[in-house]
């Protein structure tokens, strides 16, 4: 199968150029300013930006255990919608990713599936309890591809020293859910003026800032490799500025929501944007912001988290925390960091292809001859609303639902294969 994509703005990971790429057997064959070959499909790109799919190194897909909120099938086929081609989804399942049986069946359910690769993430500590380490060795011959037990953080220093010990024998990615849960002492929304107008309990900054320093500190001292999930807030971004100017060897990702919206969401008992760590405030958001222009934060990924609809359609203190965001990652990035010249757009393919596949040792050149074909084609012009109602995720619940949008996701191919394609 030999598909041409005609001229197409081809975003590469330093600069953007028109050019025709050729896909031939799941690989980037030729890319030239004109290319004439017989193929079997020629698609116009023109006016729009072919760049390398995405890849979102962090995902909630929910199964096994909970299939009534997602299933690997919905959750891939969400990813590919949204322009992703490969996910790394968290172990936080029903049985716990801590053994190669429950990891097997997440890679085999993901091959039958067919839509987005799916790269399994295993538990620290078996059964996410913090009491004893997972068999990281035999998960990762089984293919694993990074550790976390994420939805909640480490218990113990010493659990988490061990761990880090671990990865930097074995080489092994440690992912941490920074949270001192004792100063969350079970806040549901960040700690301040809207959380008081509410009524409802906070959680405040040093709860996210005291877990980051925790796990940098022993990383530090260890020589060894962390990557800290969802950054939230201002202390913590500085935090982790500081410690990559000290030489420690951290990496960080934030999300969609962090560089959006501000607790300012949760009004009327809003459980849509409940979220953990949560939306926090203005001053939070351009600190997020900043640190991606300078660097601090290394990858964009979006903690995609479906719920059912019954699970947020209840009282604020009782609602899940989590917002589903496969569907609309790409376009509130584009729209609220490369639109306001936060960033340019190779620039977003770093943080959203190259910087991830990096953190997790994944294989991943770009849009390059002789690499795998996985291509996402985007139309930056386009402005859309956020319908809810048409995510093919089991998730609903995004506090992003009827707003204005620009850069829809039209086509995504997965090892050349065409996984998706806009229908309006």
């Amino acid at each position: 199968m030999k598909t041409l994509i005609k001229n197409g703005n081809v975003v590469y990971f330093d600069k953007v150029e028109k050019a025709d790429v050729l896909i031939e057997d799941g690989l980037v064959s030729k890319i030239d300013d004109s290319i004439k070959d017989d193929v079997d499909e020629v698609i116009d790109a023109s006016n729009r930006c072919v760049m390398a799919g995405f890849v979102d190194m962090h995902v909630h897909l929910r199964e096994p255990g909970f299939e009534y909120k997602e299933t690997i099938e919905s959750g891939t086929k969400a990813a590919v919608k949204g322009g992703f081609t490969a996910v790394a989804c968290m172990p936080n399942t029903k049985p716990v990713l801590d053994n190669k049986f429950a990891l097997r069946y997440v890679i085999d359910k993901a091959n039958e599936a067919g839509f987005a690769k799916v790269y399994p993430i295993c538990s620290i500590t078996k059964g996410e309890e913090g009491e004893l380490l997972s068999d990281m060795l035999t998960l990762r011959d089984n293919g694993a591809v990074a550790f976390s037990d994420d939805g909640k953080p480490v218990k113990t220093s010493q659990m988490m020293r061990l761990a880090l010990e671990y990865s930097k024998a074995y080489d092994l990615p440690i992912l941490c859910h920074c949270e001192d849960v004792e100063l969350a002492n079970g806040g549901v929304v960040h700690e301040g003026y809207n959380a008081t107008v509410q009524g409802l309990k906070g959680i405040n900054r040093a709860s996210e800032e005291v877990g980051i320093a925790r796990e940098i500190i022993i990383a530090a001292n260890l020589g060894a490799k962390v990557h800290i999930c969802h950054v939230s807030s201002k202390g913590s971004v500085d935090i982790i500025r500081e410690a990559k100017k000290k030489g420690v060897k951290v990496t960080a990702e934030t999300c969609p929501h962090y560089i959006s919206l501000t607790d300012e969401y949760i009004a009327n008992f809003n459980t849509l944007a409940k979220v953990n760590p949560p939306l926090r405030e203005w001053e939070d958001v351009v600190a997020v912001q900043k640190g991606i222009a300078d660097g601090t934060i290394d990858c964009l990924a979006t903690d995609h988290a479906p719920h059912a609809h019954w699970e947020k359609e209840c009282q604020f203190d009782t609602a899940a925390f989590g917002i589903s965001g496969l569907e609309t990652a790409f376009a509130v990035n584009y729209t609220h960091l490369v639109k306001k010249g936060i960033i340019d757009l190779p620039k977003l393919s770093v943080l959203m292809t190259k910087n991830p596949c990096e953190v997790l040792k994944i294989a991943n050149g770009g849009i390059a001859v002789g690499e795998k074909a996985d291509i996402t084609i985007v139309d930056l012009n386009k402005k859309f609303t956020v319908k809810s109602s048409t995510f093919v995720s089991g998730g609903k619940n995004t506090p992003f639902d009827g707003m204005e949008l620009y850069g829809t996701v039209d086509m995504t191919f997965v090892d050349g294969t065409k996984c998706y394609v806009r229908d309006n």
